[in-house]
């Protein structure tokens, strides 16, 4: 009898996780994954610096400083590649440029580096976001699918979020992949069309703490057509003298 209770308490022990996984609401998965990824809250204020580091195959390395000041509406774009080296910084709805250390550049070479506020902005809007995750997932605009997930990716099982965007916010969907345990984010996965399994997929490994916040470290990008390896990024902290 002893041994029969102790396979059932067994088995019940191997379901309960299932089973809390799936009496969870989306809003509670997205909340828990904030939790663990941002648990003081320092996202929204946030001041500080950190470097990326993009290496991408037949391409020169692109080595990329951002500094942000979320109170101020600041955002420092500092980018080392091949023999150039240009900035952003953009204060609300001002924007300055430099190449080389020179706020004068020809329009050859603006075309060139797309040196360009637009392209500025994007950035911007890029690092923000990718490196917000998942608490940018509770800006508005977006739209989170209250059907939670179960998935296995690369033979590990995951809780899944689907997200969709407003059209003036983003037209692509967008799944973010869960541990189940910890609730870190270890994969996102985006389409342009889902029925033509375009877009991307993106591995995280590893986290470095940024201002008490937990980002991904490294960030391997793949296509989802044909799992063809598009380049890595690592993020690094930068010391800043006070």
């Amino acid at each position: 009898m002893k041994r029969y209770c102790t396979i059932f308490l067994l088995f019940g022990f191997l379901f309960i996780l299932p089973l809390r996984v799936q009496s969870q609401s989306a809003d509670e998965v997205l909340k828990n994954a904030i939790a663990f990824h941002d648990p003081n809250g320092n996202w929204g204020h946030l001041k500080t610096s950190f470097k990326v580091v993009m290496e991408t195959p037949d391409r020169p390395k692109r080595t990329s400083i951002i500094t942000v000041n979320f109170p101020k509406q600041e955002f420092h774009l500092a980018v080392e590649q091949g023999e150039n080296a240009y900035s952003y910084h953009i204060n609300d709805t001002s924007c300055e440029i430099t190449l080389n250390g020179s706020k004068d550049f020809s329009k050859e070479q603006a075309e060139e580096l797309r040196l360009n506020c637009e392209r500025g902005n994007f950035m911007k809007d890029y690092y923000t976001y990718l490196y917000g995750l998942p608490m940018k997932l509770t800006d508005p605009g977006t739209h989170l699918d209250p059907k939670v997930q179960k998935k296995t990716f690369k033979g590990k099982e995951y809780v899944v979020l689907k997200v969709t965007y407003e059209a003036e916010v983003g037209e692509d969907t967008w799944y973010f992949y869960f541990d189940p345990t910890t609730y870190a984010m270890e994969v996102y996965q985006f389409y342009h069309d889902e029925s033509k399994n375009d877009g991307e997929y993106i591995l995280l490994e590893g986290l470095e703490d940024i201002n008490g916040i937990k980002m991904p470290k490294t960030r391997a990008w793949y296509l989802n057509k044909d799992n063809k390896y598009l380049g890595t990024d690592t993020l690094e902290k930068v010391q800043i003298d006070e």
